[in-house]
């Protein structure tokens, strides 16, 4: 990496603490709050999609899942898009394209032009949450990134866990398109206000984008999850020849990827940097916040369904019953910020893995007859353990990294988290669908055999949550004097 591309990558001595830093990571932390909710917003919604469109679950997770794959598929190239582009140039492309997708779905007649809509959705959604962390670690000094870094958690965090929750209550009097058609005039106005105020934050820089690796990104996130989410339908309509490609052409995809990576970044032209998993901390940063994600997506998925189909609840008291959890990391979030900045990661992330861990196994004793009190109590643990470990994640990682790769190091997040979502999401969706059809077989009732799907669901969770509580032992704080490796990164992040 030149000098040049160092200095053309880092801000004005004077911008750090200015004013016009302050109103662009607020505006851009009011406006990725608004287009993440709608990454899961539909997930109450899904029952009545199921009854008003005549689809199976395993086709209405479609709306949650396609939203987080175009994410992954978009998001590795927004590491091109924010060094090539001015901050406000960047904005107003994202809230273009979410505002008209969101239109598209506040106007769909039917599922396919539902779907069409979150993409369109998705992609500006994909460029929002990179841009958000790329501003924040370029001018955000290193002894306060935790309490700002807060604050996004509470953006990635608590909006998906909140969707649902208004999701139930717009249910509970209009149809299902309104939850588009509420959120449409919000977003306009985002993009109006940054159109007028955002300013332009750092300097643009001669980059390129690798079509190939975006062909080879796309094939291989694509077809992963693509293949995870068939497999939902196989304890229906049987094992699919197109399932099994599609999981191998995204594997093999993927390794040709990787490789082709590793040649590139040797120029500094990849599209995905993965010196970025040089930092051990990086790295198994990113391997937890991987299965927290997959825990959140697939409780935010199976939670409105067994409430609705087992408990028999309406969408609005299923809503209601997920707000505390929401409140909860949006409360507990700033705390946490400030707590990482004195004390570091390991005080916060170990406890938090092991209360996810154990919420997990608490939704394992869900049931037919299971008071909606538990579930209630459940949540609340999970949002709590979640809260704990979003901010020292994100912080750890990112900080972990010299900043001319910051940039990429928030697009592989990004990335990370939103494939793990995905397939947190079709996984348990499978496990759910397979042993449902297995005991409906066996003679059980609708409800029974649903309730027995998703406890084998979630029991597939809470194992694969183990995981994530002896690797938060090793995720260890940056460097507080800059944040970052002491290497040639050094000077360029003196501000």
């Amino acid at each position: 990496m030149t000098d040049e591309t160092l200095t053309t990558n880092h801000p004005p001595a004077d911008v750090g603490t200015g004013v016009r830093d302050r109103l662009a990571v607020r505006l851009l932390l009011i406006s990725t709050f608004v287009v993440i909710l709608n990454e899961t917003i539909m997930g109450v919604a899904l029952p009545r999609l199921m009854s008003d469109l005549d689809i199976p679950a395993s086709t209405a997770q479609w709306v949650t899942t396609a939203f987080m794959l175009t994410m992954a598929i978009v998001i590795p190239v927004t590491g091109f898009v924010i060094q090539r582009f001015t901050t406000r140039a960047v904005f107003l492309a994202a809230m273009t394209l979410f505002s008209l997708g969101t239109a598209i779905c506040a106007l769909a007649p039917g599922f396919d032009a539902l779907i069409v809509g979150r993409v369109v959705q998705a992609c500006g959604t994909a460029i929002m949450l990179p841009l958000l962390m790329t501003t924040v670690m370029t001018v955000t000094p290193p002894a306060s990134r935790g309490r700002t870094m807060g604050n996004i958690s509470i953006v990635i965090s608590v909006a998906p866990a909140i969707g649902p929750t208004i999701s139930g209550l717009v249910l509970s009097v209009l149809d299902w398109r309104w939850l588009f058609a509420l959120v449409l005039p919000i977003a306009i106005g985002a993009l109006a206000l940054g159109a007028v105020r955002l300013p332009n934050l750092t300097e643009t820089r001669s980059a390129r984008v690798d079509i190939g690796s975006v062909i080879l990104s796309a094939v291989a996130f694509g077809g992963i999850v693509y293949g995870l989410s068939g497999l939902g339908a196989v304890a229906t309509t049987g094992i699919t020849t197109s399932t099994w490609v599609s999981l191998g052409a995204g594997a093999v995809a993927l390794v040709v990827f990787v490789l082709r990576q590793l040649q590139l970044q040797k120029i500094d032209d990849a599209l995905l940097d993965l010196r970025t998993f040089s930092s051990s901390t990086f790295t198994i940063s990113v391997g937890v916040m991987a299965i927290s994600m997959m825990s959140l997506f697939g409780t935010l998925i199976l939670v409105p369904l067994y409430a609705q189909t087992v408990l028999g609840l309406e969408a609005l008291q299923t809503g209601l019953l997920l707000l505390p959890g929401g409140l909860i990391m949006g409360l507990l979030a700033p705390s946490v910020g400030r707590a990482y900045d004195r004390f570091g990661p390991r005080p916060l992330l170990v406890p938090g893995a092991i209360i996810v861990s154990a919420s997990a196994w608490g939704f394992t004793l869900l049931g037919a007859t299971s008071s909606p009190w538990l579930m209630l109590a459940c949540h609340v643990t999970l949002s709590a353990g979640l809260a704990l470990m979003f901010t020292p994640l994100f912080t750890s990682a990112l900080g972990s990294l010299p900043m001319h790769l910051y940039s990429h190091g928030s697009a592989m997040v990004g990335t990370v988290q939103q494939v793990a979502g995905a397939a947190g999401t079709a996984l348990f969706v499978t496990v759910l669908t397979a042993q449902s059809a297995t005991l409906a077989a066996a003679g059980s009732g609708v409800v029974d055999a649903t309730a027995g799907g998703i406890h084998a669901a979630f029991l597939v969770g809470a194992v694969i949550s183990l995981a994530a509580i002896p690797a938060a032992f090793f995720v260890q704080a940056a460097p507080s004097h800059h944040g970052a490796p002491a290497d040639e990164a050094a000077p360029a992040l003196a501000h």
